[in-house]
């Protein structure tokens, strides 16, 4: 047991960030020229008390390291993100178990040997968890171009919505002015006057959105940044913090509670900013030890009261942003109603 703590946090290596499962694969095959080298040059397996090695010890050697080789590449082959601490203990035991019984033949494997089987037992682990975390990236950049399209229509269909608006309303200006030329009377030429100015109004409204909708569609960064809690499907001062560029962002926490989770999102903040993503990562990066997921930073999730996140919004942005404290939970609160009500039946 000894050899399982000494060789225990050896090879634990977590990589930089930015480095590829193909980069990480490189390393991996490195190792097994390395491991071929090692046997070559017979610093795979000790051996002693014989003169002759070739025809008295080379059948032992091959055995133990067949042995060993194949039961770390039953490892190599079946690590998991599960099992690679149980692994990485089994593969230490199958080096002393397998010393242990070819100690009567002089032979051992060398700790060298052992130490390269659990680099690339490491690096194998490390090169799955990059492909799942490349799968995962490669899944949220769809994603992201699909809610990118998403928002670049809808913004092009509100501009053509206000652009066709401003054209009725125009024409419609232009034919009273004909009216109110052509009319004699007063009461008549008061109406028409009063409806123009009306609809002049609404030009100016359209014209100031159609402005706003055009800035969004220039500045990509302006948009959303949401803060949400789920207590029904995640339990109490559990945050979502995220950002949409979308007109409607309540359609964008919408889908988020349509089917992944039991029940909807309540939404304790919307916050507009003209640069959306600087303040949601500024408060990522504030409650970074206190998110969820600790290897997906970008599952959003953190633990914290609304109260933290509250005052970095009011540090870091504006202090008019209005908090919705205690979340409405409706569903939430009905079903646990349903439940003790159905307890309290089955208990008389």
């Amino acid at each position: 047991m000894k050899l399982e703590n000494d060789f225990n946090d050896i090879f634990v290596r977590h990589f930089e960030e930015n480095i590829t499962s193909s980069e990480i694969n490189d390393k991996i095959s490195l190792l097994n020229l390395k491991e071929k080298q090692y046997i070559k040059d017979n610093l795979s397996v000790l051996h002693y008390g014989y003169e002759d090695r070739k025809t008295v010890i080379n059948s032992q050697i091959k055995q133990i390291l067949r042995s060993f080789d194949t039961e770390c590449n039953y490892f190599f082959s079946n690590l998991t993100f599960k099992n690679y601490q149980s692994y990485h203990n089994k593969l230490v035991k199958s080096f002393e178990t397998l010393n242990r019984i070819y100690k009567v033949d002089n032979v051992e494997i060398t700790t060298e040997y052992l130490q390269l089987k659990l680099e690339k037992l490491n690096l194998i682990y490390e090169k799955e968890k990059k492909i799942e975390e490349e799968r995962e990236i490669q899944k949220e950049i769809k994603e992201q171009m699909k809610e990118e399209e998403r928002v670049r229509r809808e913004l092009e269909n509100e501009r053509k919505k206000l652009e066709k608006e401003e054209r009725q309303f125009n024409n419609e200006v232009n034919s009273l002015f004909k009216r109110l030329e052509k009319s004699n009377n007063d009461i008549e030429k008061e109406l028409y006057a009063e409806k123009i100015k009306q609809l002049e109004n609404k030009i100016s409204e359209s014209q100031e959105d159609k402005k706003d909708v055009i800035n969004r569609e220039t500045n990509t960064r302006a948009g959303y940044v949401y803060v949400i809690s789920n207590i029904g499907s995640f339990g109490e001062n559990i945050f979502k913090i995220g950002m949409t560029r979308r007109l409607e962002p309540y359609d964008r926490i919408k889908e988020l509670g349509d089917a992944s989770v039991p029940f909807s999102f309540d939404v304790h903040a919307m916050i507009f900013s003209d640069d959306a993503p600087k303040l949601e990562n500024v408060l990522h990066k504030h409650f970074r030890d206190r998110e969820i997921n600790k290897v997906n930073h970008r599952k959003e999730f953190f633990k914290v009261s609304i109260d933290e996140i509250e005052s970095v919004v009011k540090t870091n942005h504006n202090n008019t942003v209005e908090f919705i404290k205690i979340p409405q939970a409706e569903q939430y609160w009905e079903s646990q109603n349903l439940s003790n009500n159905e307890t309290l039946i089955d208990s008389l």
